[in-house]
């Protein structure tokens, strides 16, 4: 049963290694889900305001890792 844990764990770490990361994410589609129905301009804007947002997240999460790591 340990070794069955262990690889959960295993796993989990290598898509959630970051769990800031992953809860900004969330909150990013989150407010995205209740944004863009709402949002001006129709459905042209959608993909490009995630992409942004997720670029956004990764830049200042690797930002803050740099600095972390000094």
């Amino acid at each position: 049963m340990k070794a069955i844990w262990t690889v959960l764990q295993e796993v989990y770490g290598l898509f959630v290694e970051d769990g800031s990361l992953a809860v900004i994410l969330l909150l990013w589609i989150g407010v995205l889900a209740f944004v863009i129905p709402r949002w001006p301009g129709g459905a042209a804007w959608h993909a490009p305001l995630l992409f942004l947002g997720v670029i956004v997240v990764l830049l200042e999460n690797i930002w803050r890792s740099a600095h972390h790591k000094r």
